[in-house]
Order: structure tokens, then sequence, then C-alpha cells
């Protein structure tokens, strides 16, 4: 007899009830930068395979996780993402990356905000609808709620893009009319126990990323070369998503199981950036700090979530945990791939340049920890990445400086060495 599996049910209840009960916290689009773009984080529990449900009407939130067959160990709770083939990323966001064939990214469906949209809600289901054929607004899905906005800045925070709103749905049936997704688009379903479970933990990897494509001009290529040589390339925490059930398309639409010839090798996919903060913020909707925990991370802790969720342990500031305040934001700092940058960096100079910073985090730990009614007015999340992307520059520019000064000296050193001997 198999042993039962520890189910995440009531871990998903948990979060889907908080998110319904708790207002987001909605940024205002600045005059000088009207854009927005929303998308849908669609949450399904596909039944147990020895359970055949008969299910005639579309209960509530609270009706869904009373019933039988969602509440049993062999449910399946599962989210959706989705992978676009030939994706480009918005004008100047520095997303270019150092392109690596084996891998592909996975985001949520979803888009811009056009003029005729009622608002962020519509526009997540418009887009939706669009782009893979699932269509929210029928009966099978409710809308749970929706997650604190966010904000899309050009490389390393310089520039605002557009404020992005995510909208959570619950597919309410155990059976919906199959999705229909544009060419080239592949969805995957992916069990959200892979991203949470303790036993066997999440997948960790990066995605590297040219750095001299977030700190130099695109049409400055002399630049370009130059700060690549002095900095090298920057990794990403990425989660390894591994899909229980693909429904890939060939470009011009058939299935790809269609194709007799030329059928791609399946690619890593990898979950990071912008999606991966979005999942991590649906996930710590599952844990509630305690007021009287302790600031202090716990000695040989590999995950600030642990053991809910294994995120990588990255403190913000000193004796502050990510965790606790918003473990998302541990999902933008990277690492360079040369050893003396990141010593300089995190050592030496992000320490000093990162004072404003850390009075920022500090100040949202107090109002996570005191209930954060009325400070979730405050952008608590875009003052801590304009500031920390702030303190990011300085430390490049002077790392940038030092390495070209030090190669300027070492040159000079030998050329005076050769003549001298």
């Amino acid at each position: 007899m198999s042993e039962k599996p520890t189910s995440i049910v009531p871990l998903l209840r948990k979060a889907l009830e908080r998110i319904r009960s708790t207002p987001p916290r909605v940024i205002a689009s600045p005059p000088t930068q009207p854009r927005r773009a929303a998308v849908a984080l669609i949450i399904r529990v596909v039944p147990p395979p020895h359970v055949v449900v008969d299910q005639t009407h579309c209960p509530s939130l609270a009706e869904f996780f009373e019933q039988d067959w969602v509440s049993d160990p062999f449910a399946r709770p599962e989210i959706l993402f989705l992978q676009r083939e030939n994706q480009t990323a918005p004008e100047d966001s520095g997303m270019s990356r150092v392109r690596n064939n084996k891998e592909a990214h996975v985001a949520f469906p979803g888009g811009r905000t056009e003029a005729d949209d009622e608002g962020g809600l519509y526009t997540a289901m418009r887009q939706t609808w669009e782009e893979i054929g699932i269509d929210l607004a029928e009966k099978d899905y409710t809308c749970v709620g929706q997650l604190d906005d966010r904000e899309i800045t050009t490389s390393l925070g310089k520039r605002l893009l557009m404020i992005l709103s995510p909208f959570v749905f619950l597919q309410v049936t155990p059976h919906a009319a199959a999705p229909d997704p544009v060419a080239a688009t592949t969805l995957h379903w992916t069990p959200l126990a892979s991203l949470v479970s303790a036993n066997p933990p999440p997948k960790w990897s990066t995605v590297t990323v040219d750095a001299a494509s977030r700190i130099a001009p695109k049409h400055s290529t002399a630049l370009r070369l130059l700060v690549q040589a002095l900095v090298g390339s920057m990794e990403f925490p990425a989660i390894i998503v591994e899909p229980s059930s693909v429904s890939p398309v060939t470009p011009d639409g058939k299935p790809a199981h269609d194709m007799e010839k030329g059928f791609k090798p399946p690619q890593q996919l990898k979950l990071w950036g912008l999606s991966l903060g979005m999942t991590l913020d649906l996930m710590s909707y599952m844990v509630h700090p305690s007021p009287t925990e302790s600031a202090e991370p716990r000695s040989g802790a590999s995950s600030p979530l642990s053991p809910i969720m294994q995120l990588p342990y990255q403190t913000g500031a000193e004796g502050i945990r990510m965790d606790i305040v918003a473990p998302s934001l541990a999902s933008v700092f990277p690492r360079f791939s040369y050893p003396d940058v990141n010593m300089w960096i995190w050592r030496v100079l992000f320490p000093v340049f990162g004072k404003r910073y850390r009075e920022v985090v500090r100040g949202w730990e107090a109002s996570v920890r005191g209930g954060g009614v009325n400070d979730r007015r405050i952008n608590w999340s875009g003052s801590a990445l304009s500031t920390f992307y702030a303190a990011i520059r300085k430390a490049l520019v002077l790392v940038i400086v030092a390495r070209a000064l030090g190669i300027i000296f070492g040159l000079g050193f030998a050329v005076w060495w050769v003549f001298r001997t």
C-alpha cells in the first residue's frame, strides 16, 4: 500500500483566503508614465486518479476546499506557466542576456492594458483569452484577488516603464474547457508542491544575464564591450520548472506531437525575474510571520521559509530576514561572474552605499510585524528596489573604474619592467 503524500491543499487554502481578505497595494501610474499591464496567476486542483467527480454546481471559495476530492491527500494543486517562443523584452528593460539554447523561460499569461480596458482585472482576463484561449469569465473560474502591484523598470531601475498588476484565479471545477494557445506558445501546468514542498525541495538554478546590457547604452558597442570585459555577466536566482502536463504547439499552430520531423528537443524550463517575484509573492501568503519571531537568521538555514519555501537565503540588510519582509525581493539580488567583483560590491561597497536601502527594509519589516494595515499605502517594494538599485549602480561604477585603473596600472608596470630589463 502506497504511503499517503503530504498535501499542500491546506497551505493553498490558507494563501487564497488571505489574498481574498487582504487589500492589495495599488500603485498609481505617474503622469509621465501611464502605461500599465496585468497578468493572471491561474491555479487548479487536479482530482486524484482514483476519484470520479460528479460536480453539478460551481462552489464558493470556502465550499471548494470543503469538497472531499479537493481535500484528498492525492489531489494535486497546480499553477499555469506559459513559454513564449522568440519572446521579446520591453524596450530598454535590460532583459537581454547571454543566450542559452538549452534553457527556456516561463511566465504568466497577460500583457499591456489597452485604452478600452475597464481596468487591470479586465486586462488580465482579456489577455488570457487572446493568448491561451482560457475564458476566465466562465463559471469554472473565480477571481480570488490581486497581489501587490509591481513596478517594471529599465535596467538596474533607472527608469519606470509601467505598473504591473497580478491577479489570482482559481479553477473551481475539476474539468474546464481545454485551452487554445496561440502559435508558438506552450502551456505548462506545474505542481505547486514542486515549488513549496520541503521534501523534495525546489530545484534552484541561475539565469545568466549580460551585465553590459544593464549598464551601458545599447547603441554604444565599444562601451558595452568594455563593461562586459570589466564586469562580466550577472547571475540571477531561478527555479527549474518541472510541469506535470504540457500542451505544445508548433509555429503554425499545430500540436507538436503531430510533427514527424524536426521536433525540438525539450529545454530546461526556468522561472526567474519578474515571474519568479510574483510567484514568491503568492507563496509568501502560505506563511504568516509571527510578531514575536526573531529577526535573526537561523544558524545554517539554507532557506528562509524552510520548511515551506526553499528560497536561497539572502539578507537584505544586517539582521533582517527577507522571508519575513518580502521573499520576492531576494529574487533580484544578482551574483557576478568575477569573484573579486562580488567581493567588492557585496562585502565592501554595498554596505556603504546601501544605508538608505537598509532603512527602507527595516521600516518594511516593522510594518509587516505590526500588521501593515496603515503602511500598506506605502510602496515599500518600490522604495526598496529603487534604493537597492541606486546603491548597486554606485558600487558598479566604482568597481568598473577600479578594475580599469588596475588594468592600466598593470599594463604600465609590465611595459616599464620590459624596458627596464
